[in-house]
Order: C-alpha cells, then structure tokens, then sequence
C-alpha cells in the first residue's frame, strides 16, 4: 500500500482500523521527500525527528482506544510565509534567511490542536511575489508531472508537495491566485476562502486587503476537513469576520439538480490554451446532464483586473515590506557607514528583483501626485469589480471558468516577460478584488499529460455551494 498517494480521510479510517499507524504515514512520506526532493525541492525545511516524536504519541493514542479527531495524526506541510514557534519561516527571501518565529500562527495553533503532524515548511516565490515559484532565493520548484515545468505560484511548494506525495495536506495563502493556479498547474485541489473566513495573524503580509490562507489537498473532501480546522473567528486578526463556521463536509453531496452555474464570457475569450478550453465545456456538459441549469453571465469590468490588482497589491506591499529595514530582524548588511547606507544596502542585497520591481511600482503609485491617479483609481475599479460579482449571483449559484489560461509552463520560459507571467493570473485575480471564495479542482490532462485546473467561485461566505459542485463534479469524473 502506497500510504503516500491516499487521501486524509482514507488514512484516518486505516488509523481508526488499526490497519495501520501513524508512524508508517508519516516514515514512508519522509522517504518519499528523501527519494524525490532533490529533483522537485518543494520543501525549504524539515522536521522529522518532532514529526517522528508526535506519530508516535498518536500511535501511543489509539492504543489506548482513545478517539481520534477527523485529521488528527495526518502529515502536513505549511507554505513558508506562515510562521510556527520555533521553526525557521523565510518567505524564500534571503532577507529573512536565518529567522526563527517565536509564535504561532493562528492556524497553526488549530492545527496543533487539532493533532496535524507538521512535515515542514514548503518553497514559494519570494514574499509571494510571483506565479511559478521561480522566484525563490532559495532556487525553483519543479513540477512533479514534468520536471522542466514549474508548479505555478506563490505556492507552488506545497502543491508540488501534494502532488508528489511529499505530505498529505498543505496549507498556501492566496493573494491573487496563489492556491489556485499551482492546484491547476499540480493536478491537486485548491481552495482560496473568503476574505476574513481564516485568520491571518502570523501570516507574513503581502497585500493586507487581498490575503487568504487555505487548503491545497489530494481532494475535495479533504478541502472541507481542513478548512472546518482552520477557518473560524479570530480577535487576532482585525479582518477576520465573526461569522458563523459550519461543518463544511455536510455539502460534500453530489446532486446539483437546479443549481444555477454562470460561464462569464470574459473568461472564455482567445488566448485560452485549446485543451483547457475543450476540458472545461466537457465539465459544463457534465453538470448539465446531471441537472444543473447552464447560464451565460458578463462580469465586464473583468478587464480591468490585471491592473487593477497590481496597482493595489505592489502599493500594500510596498507598505508590508517597509519593515525589513536590517535593524530589527532579518538579514543585515555588513557594508554599510552610516544608518541610510545600512537601510539602503540591506534592502538591495536581502531582496530579490521581483521584490524589488513591486516595492518601487508600490511607491510609485502610493507617491504624492500619483495616489489619485493609480491608487485611488483602482481601488475605485475593484467597487465596480465586487459590483459585477454581485449583479452575477443574483442570476446564478455559482461562477464556473477555467483556473488558467494554460497549463504549466516551462522554467525560464516567462521569468523576462513580467507582463505575461502576470497574465498566468487573469482568471483568478477577481475573486481576491471582490473577498470571495473560489476553488481550483483537476477536470483533466492535456496530450502533453499535464494537469488542467477548473474554477469555481461563489459569493462571499458560501463556501458550502462550492463544496457541493467541486464533490458533484471530481465524483462524476471518477465514474
């Protein structure tokens, strides 16, 4: 039995079962990473021996005929712009190389709680700047489907972890398609959750008003499993919303029949690779047999999201990154005579160029003359945006598209071309402009064998009804 490819659900009732332990997960999923990391370098660093320690303390658990919780005992692996007591968190900048947490973050402390076997912390694109996780200081992630591709970004180490069958969950935060994209791009399930459904105290800040942590797993089911764990109230975290949270896994029910899916137009235009285009309509055609009602929307400000979001998320981020100035923490420049010269050489040598280019365009459209003009603009723009989102689900249930325009692409291939690896993120940027929740499942594979992502979206706080059609949809594929 390959305990690595199994889904949480299904190791949790071999666990029950006592067909197997924890110790066997959690050893044969380190032997795994010790097999294929070098190849894929999802991870950025390791905890074996506490996850060996607590596999065993579960073991120990179950003996003693205790219950266990629903993902109690169950490997995970923690994007690394997430930060855990103890445990280095870098955001794959070399201008927090050597920084160790000395707290939890708050999903981290439901995930404690909660008895989640932490495997490590996972590769991403620099501060979570980026959409292919080349952008590491610390070098590439590679796609496990095809070596020479990447696995999307900024979370492109915890899916291509997933992927590969280096943990069973993970945890990646979602900016403007950073769970998303790399699901699509690693075949696995993807889930952003609304703006203030999880907390982001102990989340290291990219864009403040844009930021989302959330689930990437082997499925659906464990989708909801986890976001039930993570999502929740937080007085920490001045955006979280006190909304009520329900048990996620009672939408996990395959029958649609008069549910209302809108295609939005904007998003079925050209420039959509072919098989993406052709997997999606097979989806459309699924949902239709199975009883769901078929409707053609617009969001027409779609357009706009591209620069909408890079006016407002380089300005918040040109903000968030003011912090790391070489005084307090972080890394250091031992070049410097005077205290400018310390500010200004350890912010060019700790940060990387797209660090870099997004902190000076941040400046620049936060900059006196230029606020009403960009800044002001867009956030007017992203109104008319959530606008469009509102006018749509008064028509229809859920928003169906593709989660890109294309299926991974090769390493190297964008890295000089900003604009065109900004553009890997069209269809996915609106859903963080307008709080929404949107997830990304697998609805197929292209001749070139790589994985192609199908989008859901829903109004704000109506995660259930894309728990519903995702389940409905990955149960009909697997027919």
């Amino acid at each position: 039995m390959n305990l690595n490819k199994l889904t949480a659900h299904e190791i949790h009732k071999l666990l029950v079962k006592k067909e197997i332990s924890c110790e066997e997960v959690v050893s044969e999923i380190f032997n795994v990473i010790e097999e294929k990391e070098k190849r894929i370098h999802a991870y950025l660093s390791l905890t074996k021996e506490k996850a060996l320690l607590e596999a065993k303390t579960i073991d120990e658990k179950i003996k003693r005929g205790e219950a266990l919780l629903p993902l109690e005992g169950i490997p995970i692996a923690i994007k690394d712009n997430i930060v855990i007591c103890g445990e280095p968190t870098t955001c794959a900048s070399r201008i927090l190389e050597n920084f160790i947490s000395p707290y939890d973050a708050t999903v981290i402390k439901r995930l404690k709680k909660n008895g989640l076997i932490f495997m490590g912390k996972t590769n991403m694109d620099e501060f979570a700047f980026g959409s292919s996780t080349e952008n590491s200081y610390f070098g590439p992630t590679h796609n496990p489907y095809d070596l020479q591709r990447v696995p999307g970004g900024s979370s492109g180490g915890s899916a291509a972890a997933v992927a590969a069958g280096e943990a069973t969950l993970a945890l990646g935060s979602d900016t403007g398609g950073s769970i998303r994209q790399p699901a699509a791009f690693c075949g696995v399930v993807g889930l952003k959750p609304t703006y203030g459904r999880v907390s982001r105290f102990g989340l290291v800040a990219f864009a403040s008003s844009l930021d989302q942590i959330g689930p990437i797993t082997k499925d659906v089911t464990d989708s909801a499993f986890l976001l039930n764990i993570i999502g929740g109230y937080d007085p920490l975290d001045s955006t979280s919303v006190d909304v009520p949270l329900p048990d996620f896994t009672k939408s996990l029910i395959s029958e649609i029949k008069g549910l209302k899916i809108g295609l939005p137009r904007e998003y079925f235009v050209s420039g959509i690779e072919q098989e993406v285009g052709e997997y999606v309509k097979k989806s459309v055609k699924l949902l239709e047999e199975r009883g769901a009602e078929i409707e053609e929307i617009s969001l027409p400000h779609t357009d706009y999201g591209i620069a909408t979001y890079y006016v407002i998320a380089t300005a918040e981020a040109s903000a968030n990154l003011a912090r790391f100035d070489g005084v307090r923490y972080g890394y250091r420049s031992k070049n410097s005579k005077t205290l400018a010269e310390l500010y200004e050489n350890s912010r060019a040598e700790g940060f990387g160029a797209e660090a870099k280019r997004r902190i000076m365009l941040g400046t620049y459209v936060l900059s006196a003359g230029y606020y009403d003009a960009y800044y002001l603009k867009g956030q007017r723009v992203r109104t008319l945006m959530r606008e469009d989102f509102e006018k749509a689900f008064k028509k229809v249930d859920v928003i169906l598209t593709p989660t890109s325009p294309s299926t991974a692409f090769k390493i190297g291939e964008r890295m000089e071309d900003p604009l065109k690896m900004y553009l890997s993120d069209v269809f996915t940027i609106s859903a963080n402009l307008a709080g929404i929740p949107g997830i990304s499942i697998p609805c197929g594979f292209s001749k070139e064998k790589l994985p192609i992502g199908l989008q859901i979206l829903a109004p704000a706080f109506c995660e259930e009804k894309i728990f519903q059609l995702a389940f409905t949809l990955e149960s009909t594929y697997q027919c």
